[in-house]
């Protein structure tokens, strides 16, 4: 990078969640490298003004309408555009200054501003899961349609992504995804029956929001990954195997078919995946810490037992029906983990809810856009229906 090397213009769509945050850390320690051009967020408007009197994006924008007034007063000494609603977010990714879209926005929210960015042609630092798990064939077409790039940011898709450079059209015979089997892994079936919302949340190694956390002691996020994987590499289902590690420091691996693996390994820190996203192909040199091996002297791998975790179990089922069937499971999984969270529901129960949310929705096996957001009105209705 030179002197005169203009500074990557990046949005990032969920600023104020966990990866929002850690992105705009990224950013702080690298300002001749990147410069935030627009910000946005749900409804944490106090956090957002913050954000924006720190960083002096060109565009701040709130998805609930509700916050506009208080967001705008608070930015009218700065010459910063404020903008809401789902559509103006739509917008603003499509931006001509703008260089990379950082999905961060959590759940079915983030897919339609990323198709808006997927149109505008836009390098993608893709950490919302669930725009492939909905809607992952029309993905695939968008993006052959137009020159959009994506680059994962989740952390095992972004350590087979690494894997993967250099390695060319060498065939790949597995791709092995790691989990941390999630704040409960220890908890025998008799105490999951009566896990409290704090214990859940209590992740041993990452420190994420809510939702993805709940995910992760369900195992359900492992199945989207799965599905993630499989439309961002092109591989089968079957050529995906998820292992329990629960030192998180194998992030993922990639077994080709000479047998030989490679494995991108780390401490846990979400920022070495946003920092390469937004740095490919290049790697920066980094603050982060470094992995002493004598300090991890045991790495050890499981399989994880379907009995504990049946809402991967659930996500394969959806995997190998498609259609909109992943996105019946998403939108209800929704539904259950803001339902527990809340203290509606069993910790349990959110199985039972995904499952029986599957049976009931209609099934579409070559769905469209309008499809899904028939298949996820649908789903939610019927899965507060559950509750």
């Amino acid at each position: 990078m030179t002197e005169n090397t203009p500074r990557k213009q990046i949005a990032i769509l969920g600023s104020t969640g966990s990866i929002g945050t850690q992105a705009l850390e990224v950013i702080a320690a690298h300002p001749e490298r990147y410069e935030v051009y627009a910000l946005t967020a749900n409804n944490r408007v106090d956090e957002l003004i913050r954000q924006a009197r720190t960083f002096h994006p060109e565009v701040v924008a709130i998805a609930n309408e509700a916050h506009y007034d208080t967001l705008r007063d608070a930015l009218s000494d700065l010459p910063i555009k404020v903008y809401t609603s789902e559509a103006a977010i739509c917008q603003v990714v499509e931006a001509q200054p703008i260089d990379i879209v950082l999905t961060a926005i959590v759940g079915y929210a983030g897919l339609k501003p990323t198709i808006h960015a997927i149109r505008a042609g836009k390098v993608i630092a893709l950490s919302n899961k669930e725009t492939l798990v909905v809607a992952g064939e029309l993905i695939q077409q968008l993006l052959h349609q137009s020159h959009a790039t994506v680059i994962p940011v989740d952390s095992e898709h972004s350590a087979i992504f690494q894997c993967l450079v250099g390695e060319g059209n060498n065939p790949i015979e597995k791709l092995i995804l790691t989990a941390s089997g999630g704040a409960l892994r220890d908890y025998s079936l008799d105490q999951l029956r009566h896990v409290t919302r704090e214990q859940a949340l209590r992740h041993p190694n990452w420190a994420m929001g809510n939702k993805i956390t709940i995910d992760s002691a369900t195992m359900i996020n492992k199945g989207f990954e799965v599905i993630e994987a499989k439309w961002l590499f092109g591989v089968r289902p079957d050529q995906i195997e998820v292992l329990i590690h629960p030192q998180s420091i194998v992030h993922s691996m990639v077994q080709f078919a000479d047998g030989s693996i490679k494995a991108q390994m780390g401490l846990p820190d979400m920022k070495l995946p946003i920092q390469y996203a937004f740095s490919y192909p290049e790697r920066i040199l980094s603050s982060l810490p470094r992995l002493d091996f004598t300090q991890h002297p045991q790495l050890t791998f499981e399989q994880p037992d379907v009995r504990r975790y049946p809402c991967l179990g659930l996500l394969y089922e959806a995997m190998r029906q498609a259609g909109n069937m992943p996105c019946v499971v998403n939108a209800a999984n929704e539904v259950a983990v803001e339902a527990f969270l809340n203290g509606h529901l069993p910790f349990l129960s959110i199985a039972d809810v995904i499952e029986k949310t599957m049976g009931r929705t209609a099934y579409l096996a070559h769905p469209d856009y309008d499809d899904y957001v028939a298949t996820d009105t649908e789903a939610r209705r019927i899965a507060q229906e559950l509750l």
